[in-house]
């Protein structure tokens, strides 16, 4: 029989926590070994515990703290215990201070997969499951890293192309469209203003999600703004 991983979930929203507990309870290449809401909460499982945690299912954003303290306290007493973050964050900071603490993967929360177990078997199985989003917000980092390197100037050119590629990606309705569900504006309420079917709307946000490589409207959001695509919401 393949062995069995045991997974500890750190959540402080009560919903997730289930979500995950019966994504785990349905697997079986997994079981559960319990949840956590809080970062005290966390650390005292963590240091009572007589069974190593295979897998780390943490957010970030707890009420009494971060998430990266749990991640750190889990891998320093257990080596072998992988975390994987499941978060709202998506800036290249916290996905980056993740890796330093020791998550093995990253996941936002508007991206999450529906069945989280699978991630999981996955990441166990040699994976480190990243979202399309924050992978690029780290690769967009590590070539400004690159670009700051004395001797890899050369960088800095293919870095403006990019950027100019970036810039014509999507259409001009594909923009429209994008502005406004940056604004809050509902399928219908796109439709409307601009005269076209919600079928319509929904093919358009489709395909520039594909450009954006991204999931979700917030991702979408989130990413045309990094690349200049959109002002910042608000």
């Amino acid at each position: 029989m393949p062995r069995r991983w045991g997974v500890l979930v750190v959540e402080d929203d009560s919903r997730a926590r289930a979500f995950f507990e019966a994504s785990v309870q349905r697997s079986p290449r997994l079981f559960w070994l319990g949840s956590a809401g809080t970062v005290q909460e966390a650390r005292s499982w963590l240091a009572a515990t007589a069974t190593i945690p295979d897998v780390l299912l943490v957010d970030l954003g707890m009420p009494d703290g971060t998430g990266l303290d749990v991640i750190r306290d889990a891998v320093a007493r257990f080596p072998g215990c992988e975390p994987l973050v499941v978060s709202v964050f998506g800036d290249e900071e916290n996905v980056l201070a993740s890796i330093e603490a020791g998550a093995v993967g990253y996941i936002h929360k508007d991206a999450a997969p529906e069945d989280i177990a699978q991630t999981i078997v996955e990441m166990k199985a040699g994976a480190s499951p990243i979202s399309p989003m924050i992978a690029r917000r780290v690769l967009a980092k590590y070539r400004s890293l690159q670009a700051a390197v004395p001797g890899t100037a050369g960088a800095a050119p293919a870095e403006t192309a990019l950027d100019e590629a970036d810039r014509g990606l999507l259409s001009a309705r594909e923009h429209e469209v994008l502005t406004l569900i940056a604004r809050g504006f509902s399928y219908a309420e796109i439709a409307r203003l601009k005269g076209l079917s919600v079928h319509t709307v929904q093919t358009h946000i489709k395909n520039l999600y594909g450009k954006l490589a991204v999931h979700s409207k917030s991702e979408a959001v989130f990413e045309a703004t990094r690349l200049g695509l959109l002002s910042h919401p608000g």
